[in-house]
């Protein structure tokens, strides 16, 4: 199971994730954002994380010249396009993961015009992510493509969350904090724990 901690701001926290077994982390590019965090910040964070660490920047509905210039920086490895970004817009030559909101039009067509690596599927919301609102996870089983499930998750709800929708991997941020940008550490410790021992069948 890949499991992101997304929203992170600060080298204390990243480690925390990676040392409790987090596959990746999240860097949040987009400016209007509260976990918000300058490229040169993510690339301090990203000199320390372990290797086998996912270093994802999230953007919302960026120019591929600023995704592009930010990867260089930050040293990222995928860029998680969060916004309203038209297939013909996605950059070549990266890993992207297209995150789309499941609302009673969301199904399996709606991801077709998107050559990613993945979908992140979260809650319908006015603002773009970290909302920590849930969906009907049973509408991501079956769509054929790989699936990192967001939206809402904690602790106390991924177990359910994996079993009903049997993602590839799972995302966790505003559920996890003591203050926006800020870990509740030992909540993500048991998010990461609770994630990582569920059987998806």
């Amino acid at each position: 199971m890949m499991v992101k901690i997304c929203g992170i701001t600060n080298p204390e926290d990243a480690l925390a994730a990676a040392e409790a077994g987090a596959s990746a982390v999240g860097f949040n590019f987009y400016p209007a954002s509260p976990r918000y965090i300058e490229p040169e910040e993510a690339a301090r964070i990203s000199e320390v994380l372990p290797a086998g660490v996912l270093r994802v920047g999230v953007f919302v509905n960026a120019s591929k010249q600023e995704i592009f210039q930010i990867q260089e920086i930050a040293g990222l490895h995928i860029a998680q396009l969060h916004g309203d970004e038209p297939p013909e817009s996605l950059p070549k030559g990266m890993r992207i993961w297209k995150a789309l909101r499941v609302d009673d039009s969301f199904g399996p067509a709606s991801m077709e015009p998107y050559p990613v690596e993945a979908f992140l599927l979260d809650a319908p919301s006015e603002i773009y992510g970290g909302s920590g609102c849930t969906f009907d996870w049973s509408k991501a089983c079956g769509t054929g493509r790989r699936i990192v499930l967001a939206g809402g998750l904690d602790e106390n709800n991924v177990g359910e969350a994996i079993r009903a929708a049997k993602p590839w991997g799972v995302d966790a941020c505003s559920r996890l904090e003591a203050a926006p940008g800020r870990k509740d550490q030992a909540r993500m410790k048991r998010f990461l724990k609770a994630a990582l021992e569920v059987d998806p069948e």
